[in-house]
């Protein structure tokens, strides 16, 4: 294969798995999962911030189904896309680092992944996050090799958009400043402005939402605070969520692609002294390690490290092309086996007598809200005027989606319950589509 087929192969590769998850979507039969519903109430009161992320998804949802409506392939659309152009971003990188052989595999890894497979479904904030994080990450090793403010201010803005997507993307501050510092080519730009300018870019694309949080009473970060345990008595050694962490990395990477960057990083002190692995080692290892202490001393979703996978996605082909391509070759086609096999289960299940239930149902939550919606319809009909109340945010979310009521609220016990309507934005702090 010549290194100008690649990009175009991978193109393909894409397009096809995009296109094939579209009609998955609609083969499933399934409704909103529930923080696609919430996602989708935000953008229907656009703010610089919501109770429990900042803002781009929502504005997403909102520039995607005023272009297509408000039915669920609209709801849906930026996440499908947006994994694609990640896919090439990754590209980007391989090229850049090592070869277009190691951008293509990197991309095609991207694509193959479980964690991808399953997010391809649903809306997702890791979905602009894992783009503004390679995007910046070229950008990055740009413009530390070229003189100018162009890249740095590139740089500088998607730091910052990916801050607007999930805060997670403040972890890419540390490694980006460990690999100038750890490289002596590098350490000249500490004295120079332009990253200490991208820095502050970052910041003031974020101000907004740190704005929106003063004056709500910071809901985003008690959020936050409230998820991962800080400041909670709760804290202390939690040895078995740790494993349960560690395994969800795997998982998501895939099965074998998932050993092959365990081994890898087994053999990072022999990897740190090429300057591409490197640079990898250093978007990978601290996220880890920082995540890994919080689930051994808290709790920690088995995405919350999910940006580690951009850089994972570059090493694993760079490190075991040259030698070991059929287990590379193998982990690509595992993934993309096993997201058949999940896509699928409900026909597999039916075809062999399984009786679907909410123990074996991966789409549970997503099932079942159009029929609760058409049972309440006639009695919003009966009643107009009447104000949807509940105290279950999962309910209240779908049935805001559904059936677009004038009115709804949020029952908060031993207090008045928060009302909102459909021209104005939802009370941060109420439990209702906020």
């Amino acid at each position: 294969m010549t290194e100008r087929s690649y990009a175009p192969l991978l193109a393909i590769i894409a397009a096809l798995l995009t296109a094939y998850r579209l009609w998955v979507i609609r083969h499933l039969g399934i409704d909103l999962y529930v923080d696609e519903a919430y996602y989708w109430g935000w953008s229907q009161a656009l703010d610089w911030g919501y109770f429990s992320k900042p803002p781009v998804i929502a504005a997403l949802i909102a520039a995607s189904t005023a272009l297509l409506g408000n039915g669920i392939i609209a709801i849906k659309l930026p996440s499908l896309l947006i994994y694609p152009a990640t896919a090439f971003a990754l590209y980007a990188l391989g090229t850049r680092l090592y070869s277009t052989r190691v951008g293509f595999w990197a991309g095609l890894a991207f694509m193959s992944m479980p964690l991808v497979a399953a997010l391809g479904l649903f809306v997702s904030t890791d979905a602009p996050l894992l783009l503004c994080w390679s995007l910046a990450l070229l950008f990055l090793l740009r413009a530390l090799e070229r003189e100018g403010w162009a890249n740095w201010l590139a740089c500088g803005t998607l730091i910052g958009i990916g801050l607007m997507s999930k805060y997670t993307m403040a972890a890419f501050l540390p490694s980006a400043l460990l690999l100038v510092i750890l490289d002596p080519r590098h350490r000249r730009w500490l004295a120079r402005p332009q990253p200490w300018v991208a820095v502050l870019l970052a910041v003031a694309i974020l101000a907004p939402n740190l704005y929106w949080n003063w004056t709500h009473d910071f809901p985003t970060f008690r959020h936050t605070a409230e998820i991962t345990r800080v400041g909670h008595g709760e804290r202390g050694w939690h040895p078995a969520q740790l494993g349960e962490f560690i395994g969800a990395q795997w998982l998501s990477f895939g099965p074998l692609l998932g050993v092959l960057l365990g081994w890898a990083l087994l053999r990072s002190r022999k990897l740190w002294r090429e300057r591409a692995h490197r640079t990898l080692l250093i978007f990978i290892v601290p996220l880890l390690l920082l995540v890994s202490a919080q689930a051994l001393t808290g709790r920690a979703n088995g995405n919350w490290a999910a940006p580690i996978f951009v850089a994972s996605c570059l090493l694993v082909p760079a490190v075991f092309l040259a030698d070991k391509r059929r287990w590379v070759v193998a982990g690509v086609v595992v993934n993309l086996v096993a997201s058949l096999a999940a896509y699928h289960w409900p026909d597999i299940a039916r075809a062999t007598g399984i009786e679907l239930t909410a123990k074996n149902d991966p789409y549970k939550r997503a099932r079942g809200w159009i029929n609760l919606a058409d049972g309440v319809a006639p009695l919003l009909a009966e009643h107009p005027g009447t104000i949807l109340v509940g105290e279950d945010r999962e309910i209240i979310a779908h049935l805001v989606y559904r059936l677009h009521p004038a009115e709804y609220a949020a029952w908060n016990p031993g207090r008045p319950p928060a009302t909102t309507t459909r021209s104005s934005p939802p009370s941060p702090t109420s439990a209702a589509v906020t």
